[in-house]
């Protein structure tokens, strides 16, 4: 099993490298506890998908000012599949602005499975949300370029800012979507009877199986959340891959609709902007602070990793990361048994404590 941190070779403190120390301890801690879990099954509705091995585990962090914590498989290429959405909706967003993409999708999360049909209603004239596959679907066929192969090549340059490197799809997944994607057809086809797109349907879900079908790791989802957390700029190359205003719009999305059927209680549970995909990957998102990437195949009957759901649980937990958390700047976990041992102590020597201890916080 791999385990390391990559950090800069400036000086630190001694806190800071206890910190860095915990973070690693906390990443390692929660992939020994998880890894022996098999519940779930890989993804088999694609065929190519069905072919990866079903107990690879990887985790990374990657924080706003450039650190990388990681342990697992976090190196393993697996394809994006739907955690692409929110970062071509931003696209969108750049390309037309908001007031024109609000004519196109809404921001409602649906409560059904990702690829319902049941929400595609004549009267609204748009799908829900980005999210789900009808309103990423609408948000592919609206990204400008002068052909085919000038749009994907926009796509590949965007996540190559987001991630810091270059980026390719795998043809033989794309190839696999191509052939069976038959309900997405069909959802196309229902859009673009109800005036919900326009144009060639066939060359908008050939961009959208493509985009689907892009290849990344762990590591390269906690850059794109870190960079998501960074308001925009890749923490790693210092370039900005979204427009700092559009920050807000995927977040929100991400953070209502990005689990789906689940996104109540991943609200709840966990509190933070997130996007799964059934390739196994979840990205999620603590807004100034850092990003996390879990690839875990295993998916639950949403399509959701159910080893990355728990790993998320665990690291809002033990960081105190859940956004309401952070919003009161209630301490972590571990923060709370010690400060509740330090009043003890207080009581017993007859005097309280003048201050709190300070939240211990990833930076």
């Amino acid at each position: 099993m791999s385990f390391q941190a990559n950090v800069s070779a400036e000086a630190i403190s001694v806190r800071q490298s206890a910190e860095r120390l915990r973070i690693l301890s906390v990443l390692n801690d929660l992939h020994l506890k998880y890894k022996s879990l098999q519940d779930g099954r890989v993804a088999d509705y694609i065929p190519q998908l069905a072919k990866v091995p079903p107990d690879l585990f990887g985790i990374c962090i990657a924080t706003v000012d450039g650190q990388i914590f990681e342990v697992g498989d976090y190196d393993y290429l697996f394809t994006i599949q739907s955690i692409s959405k929110p970062f071509v909706y931003g696209l969108a967003l750049e390309d037309h602005g908001r007031d024109y993409v609000r004519t196109r999708v809404g921001v409602e999360p649906t409560g059904d499975a990702f690829n319902s049909i049941i929400k595609l209603d004549e009267r609204s004239k748009r799908p829900h949300n980005p999210l789900v596959n009808a309103g990423a679907i609408a948000m592919t066929s609206i990204i400008k370029g002068t052909d085919p192969t000038d749009k994907l090549n926009r796509l590949l340059d965007l996540f190559q800012r987001y991630t810091g490197h270059s980026i390719f799809a795998d043809m033989s997944v794309f190839m696999s979507e191509r052939t069976t994607g038959h309900r997405n057809r069909a959802i196309a086809h229902l859009m673009l009877n109800f005036g919900m797109i326009d144009g060639n349907v066939d060359e908008a879900l050939d961009l959208y199986f493509q985009q689907c079908s892009l290849m990344v790791s762990c590591r390269d989802l906690a850059v794109m959340g870190a960079t998501l957390a960074n308001r925009g700029v890749n923490p790693l190359t210092g370039e900005r891959a979204i427009a700092a205003e559009y920050v807000r719009d995927i977040l929100s999305v991400m953070f209502t609709c990005g689990l789906y059927d689940y996104a109540g209680e991943w609200a709840y549970r966990v509190g933070l902007p997130a996007k799964s995909g059934v390739g196994g990957g979840l990205l999620a998102v603590v807004p100034g602070r850092f990003g996390i990437g879990v690839f875990s195949p295993r998916l639950d009957e949403r399509g959701n990793s159910i080893r990355a759901i728990r790993v998320c649980e665990g690291i809002v937990q033990e960081f105190g990361a859940h956004i309401f958390d952070l919003a009161f700047n209630l301490p972590a976990a571990h923060e709370v048994h010690l400060e509740q041992s330090t009043r003890t102590a207080d009581a017993r020597n007859g005097h309280t404590a003048s201050h709190p201890p300070e939240p211990h916080r990833v930076a």
